[in-house]
């Protein structure tokens, strides 16, 4: 039922877009190993991503939000999650590099607990919530550290565009958390923050020489999944709605932050695949 309210919302080729969540751990995990610099910042950068979608679907199955759905994101998203880690671990360079995913390897454990441990429970929504902001941290942290290893201009882009990813669920979660009373003033806060920092990233990305016209193409696909998203963002009635119109816009928000990742993360693999 929920899903035919979404679709009467968006076109259907947009929400079917959804149910292709597996193409972006097979795009992910096509490679065993990091195969270059440029793929070592957008795997590194994927991990900033996943701490906030991982929060995103634990928040949404707390709140019975395409609880299906969202199962399959955090299942997929841990799974992707630990595989990178395992792998960038082993790329990373002795030193700050690799003292960095040692440090990101022990949060990680800790937040795959609070993730696993219990059923979601809106009392246990702000810890889940401060432990994804310590492993955003840190994987922001080693992304930065392979862009400065790389040491050309086109790192900054791949680091950019991977951190869009990231900020499309961020502000995703944020609104899951404000739906479900979870901290709501500081949510609402954090989510305005990553909204005013995604829109012009996407001018950086797009007027960037090194956005070849495949990019521009699918920057422009962005915009049209931004849109959307950013409408099903503003969507709930800002002091708080109730039945189906509240349940209707939470499903739009995750839906939509879905697709907008979608694009993100082929916008980020064609900058690596320039900087390479």
């Amino acid at each position: 039922m929920r899903h035919r309210h979404f679709s009467q919302a968006l076109p259907a080729v947009l929400s079917r877009r959804v149910f292709c969540l597996a193409a972006l751990g097979a795009a992910a995990g096509a490679q065993a190993q990091v195969a270059s610099m440029g793929d070592a910042i957008n795997k590194a950068g994927r991990q900033r991503m996943l701490s906030q979608r991982m929060a995103k679907a634990w928040l949404s199955l707390g709140q019975g939000v395409q609880t299906e759905l969202a199962r399959r994101v955090l299942d997929q998203s841990m799974a992707l999650f630990d595989r990178q880690l395992i792998e960038l671990k082993a790329y990373a360079p002795p030193g700050e590099t690799r003292d960095t995913y040692g440090q990101l390897e022990a949060d990680w454990s800790d937040y795959k607990t609070l993730l696993v441990g219990a059923p979601p429970a809106q009392d246990k929504g702000k810890p889940l919530l401060a432990q994804a902001g310590k492993v955003l941290a840190l994987a922001h942290k080693g992304t930065g550290l392979f862009e400065q290893q790389a040491g050309k201009p086109g790192a900054k882009l791949v680091n950019v565009a991977g951190r869009q990813r990231m900020l499309s669920q961020r502000m995703a979660q944020f609104y899951m958390a404000s739906n479900w009373n979870v901290d709501s003033a500081t949510s609402l806060q954090e989510l305005a923050r990553a909204r005013e920092e995604f829109i012009p990233a996407l001018e950086l990305l797009r007027n960037a020489p090194e956005a070849t016209a495949e990019i521009k193409q699918e920057l422009v696909l962005a915009d049209h999944q931004w849109l959307f998203f950013d409408h099903a963002l503003k969507a709930r009635n800002g002091n708080g709605s109730s039945g189906s119109s509240s349940a209707k816009a939470a499903i739009d928000v995750f839906v939509t932050s879905e697709n907008l990742l979608q694009v993100m993360d082929r916008v980020t693999g064609l900058y690596a695949r320039v900087l390479t």
